[in-house]
């Protein structure tokens, strides 16, 4: 067999051990079995325990990016493209659900460099929705310092609910639901997301600013950019 084949093996076992278990709790020698192979040939093709886990972090992150983007279509409106996109973050996370729990809930909680790895791929994320969301302010005429500052922390906003409403489904998949409470589709949860950023920005561009009572008017701009 070849090795890039063998390799991929070895990864996708190592994927569900670390999925199940946990990074700490898996070992080398169950990864090996779960591969088909024996252990030393997994410290050969992949040196450590914690070069394994690196190695797995990239090819799960690079995974992710992948089907976001390609989720869009170039020459889209700027709301079709943030909605595929969308869909596709949450398509992954609920097809890869072993791949979504390493990033998710193992490679954020065991410290450098397997942090620090993982928001190099959030960062592409946040950066492909930044651009999104600049598009589509731009369209509207709204520019200027105000807007890029608002368009910045709006992306940080939305992957972040992203992340958390894909765990919570992954999480309603895990546990079953019961009574009304049905398991929302990749469409139902990038409809929820849509609904509530897109049709926010909406208000913004309209010139609309939320403030607090008693205050009203004092943060009034006229479209994003002021």
């Amino acid at each position: 067999m070849p090795r890039a084949v063998r390799e991929q093996q070895m990864l996708d076992a190592a994927v569900l051990t670390f999925a199940r278990r946990g990074y700490r709790a898996a070992s080398m020698d169950e990864i090996a079995e779960l591969a088909g192979v024996s252990k030393p040939l997994v410290y050969l093709y992949l040196n450590s325990k914690d070069d394994l886990f690196s190695t797995v972090i990239r090819r799960e992150s690079e995974s992710l990016v992948a089907a976001v983007r390609a989720a869009v279509e170039p020459g889209e409106s700027a709301d079709r493209k943030l909605w595929n996109g969308l869909r596709g973050f949450f398509a992954y996370a609920a097809e890869h659900r072993e791949g979504w729990a390493v990033l998710h809930q193992q490679a954020r909680t065991h410290g450098e460099p397997f942090a620090r790895e993982v928001a190099v791929v959030r960062g592409e994320i946040v950066a492909f929705v930044t651009e999104l969301l600049g598009a589509a302010a731009k369209e509207a005429g709204c520019v200027g310092e105000l807007a890029d500052r608002e368009v910045a922390g709006l992306a940080h906003a939305l992957v972040g609910a992203a992340e958390s409403l894909a765990e919570w489904v992954n999480c309603l998949s895990e546990e079953g639901t019961s009574g009304e409470l049905t398991h929302p589709s990749a469409k139902d949860s990038a409809a929820t997301m849509m609904n509530v950023v897109w049709a926010g920005l909406g208000r913004m561009m309209g010139g609309e600013r939320w403030a607090p009572s008693g205050l009203a008017g004092q943060g009034s701009r006229s479209g994003v950019g002021g």
